[in-house]
């Protein structure tokens, strides 16, 4: 494997651990700095809403400077932003510098899975994206764990600091691994911003914020699942997290290989179909232990395979606006991640058990397969249109009929 890879890799890491740390240590953040659980929880959305603002402007901003240089950059931001996160002496202050931290998390991962694409063996290209998006699931087995470990027994602050030494070894070796790809010069804000003038990608959008938001749905009231509904100890709940990290790193090399076998589009379709089946299956088997804690592995699998063929999809649809559509579907992510949330804890808030979430969730899969459905009709539609070359039948010339006469004498 490409060393640039395992710079993309890292990056991914510190991006995961610094996004779903946050779930882990709010308790202690809230007891810190005397707010409560609920407001505390604002610095999670706060996040998401740098991503959602960050993703497609800093690329608009860095799209024609080296891909190398505009991942350095992002990765600098980064490591600044979750040091003052560190060193934020109040409510407001973490709540700015969340919000900054996210800017750079959509951008890095557009930029590297363009750059991911371009360095990898022909026909392995959403597998090399999703050797970037194993960083991601590395932080929810091992990262996320120690942070918030770090977290309850030390400092919250301390799970910063580690998140800045991730950026920092990110930062040297995308320096000294990352090949030095030219920038797009051609690239412009025109071009770039053609992307939104084609349905398709308003579709791709659509299907990546509610078929997306269907894992979020059932991610984001997993504890209280585990616990109230399963019968797991509180104490159980990061295990229980570390079993889905260890789904989402196994989906997450098999959605790669799919979407290098079929389509991105088709891939998505299957993926998403899929999901919407294991969370019906998650909302009757939720009061097994042993069923409930091997459908967390399950889901956490088939949803995190989504993430390389998404991937993929923005890329190959958005020619010359690459790393925006990819930055975008990130943000994209990020929609879905509130949305998710939102619609989720509807049906809590009216009275019903801890499994309910889950079947907003299958619902809101079902339905981005069924977006994921109208773009590959829309995808075969376009391949009949274009009608095949005819070859011309070449007629025999004067030359030929006259050279045969000769030999014939």
């Amino acid at each position: 494997m490409k060393k640039g890879l395992y710079a993309l890799l890292l990056g991914g890491l510190g991006i995961g651990i610094t996004e779903f740390v946050m779930m882990g240590l709010l308790p202690d953040i809230a007891k810190d700095l005397a707010i409560s659980i609920p407001q505390a929880g604002h610095l999670i959305s706060a996040y998401a809403l740098g991503v959602v603002i960050g993703a497609p402007l800093l690329v608009l901003i860095a799209g024609k400077y080296p891909p190398r240089n505009i991942l350095i950059f992002l990765m600098i931001m980064f490591t600044v932003f979750n040091g003052l996160s560190a060193f934020a002496p109040g409510y407001t202050s973490l709540f700015i510098s969340r919000l900054l931290a996210g800017l750079p998390h959509g951008a890095f991962f557009g930029v590297g899975s363009v750059v991911a694409s371009r360095i990898a063996p022909k026909g392995k290209e959403a597998q090399s994206i999703a050797i970037m998006f194993a960083g991601l699931t590395i932080a929810n087995i091992a990262g996320v764990p120690l942070g918030t470990y770090i977290g309850h027994h030390y400092s919250w602050r301390l799970s910063f600091a580690v998140i800045v030494l991730v950026g920092l070894i990110t930062i040297i070796s995308l320096k000294y691994w990352m090949p030095n790809l030219p920038a797009n010069k051609e690239s412009s804000l025109k071009t770039q911003l053609n992307f939104f003038k084609s349905s398709k990608s308003w579709l791709m959008i659509l299907m990546i914020s509610i078929g997306t938001g269907g894992l979020f749905a059932w991610y984001s009231y997993i504890a209280p699942l585990m616990t109230e509904v399963s019968g797991f100890s509180a104490n159980s709940i990061t295990y229980i997290l570390m079993v889905a990290g260890f789904g989402m790193l196994l989906g997450n090399f098999i959605g790669g290989r799919l979407a290098d076998i079929v389509s991105p589009a088709k891939a998505s379709l299957i993926l998403l179909s899929t999901m919407a089946v294991t969370l019906v299956i998650v909302y009757f088997v939720s009061f097994n232990p042993i069923l409930s804690l091997v459908m967390t592995f399950v889901t956490g699998a088939v949803a995190f395979a989504l993430a390389p063929s998404v991937q993929m999809l923005m890329i190959n649809t958005a020619k010359g606006s690459e790393m925006l559509a990819a930055s975008t579907s990130q943000a994209s992510f990020n929609i879905g991640n509130a949305l998710g949330a939102f619609l989720g804890g509807l049906p809590l808030a009216a009275g019903y058990d801890y499994t309910s979430p889950s079947l907003v969730g299958a619902l809101m899969a079902l339905t981005g397969g069924v977006v994921a459905w109208v773009i590959v009709v829309q995808s075969r539609t376009a391949k009949v249109k274009v009608s095949p070359v005819k070859k011309e039948k070449k007629i025999p010339s004067i030359d030929f009929f006259k050279k045969s006469i000769a030999l014939q004498k």
